[in-house]
This record gives C-alpha cells, sequence and structure tokens, in this order.
C-alpha cells in the first residue's frame, strides 16, 4: 500500500503530463483561431478574386 501511495505522490509532482497538456491546449485555441479566421475572411477573398478575375477577362472572349 505504501508503494501504491508513492507512486501517486510522484504522479501528481510530476509537472511534465501537465506541460505536455497545456502545449496541446494552447496549439487546440490556436487551430481553432486559424479556422475561425479562414472561414470569416474566406468568403470575402473569393469575392476579391472573383472581381479581379471578371476584370481580366477579354470582352468577346470566354
Amino acid at each position: 500500500m505504501d508503494r501504491f501511495i508513492q507512486s501517486a505522490k510522484k504522479f501528481v509532482r510530476d509537472e511534465e503530463g501537465v506541460t505536455a497538456i497545456e502545449y496541446g491546449l494552447i496549439a487546440a485555441l490556436i487551430a481553432v483561431v486559424i479556422v475561425g479566421s479562414v472561414t470569416l475572411i474566406g468568403g470575402s477573398l473569393n469575392e476579391i478574386f472573383t472581381f479581379v478575375s471578371n476584370q481580366l477577362k477579354v470582352p468577346g472572349k470566354t
């Protein structure tokens, strides 16, 4: 039983797992921000590229 308690105490004091979890959460947050910005900006970029494409077309040709 003492061995189990010692192992549990060592596990609680070990901060390497906590650091890995924190880095994982930071990476997930960054990914959410990137996906959100691309979603918001994506429609505007599509409109801009369509406008530019239409302006570059030569009349009478497709």
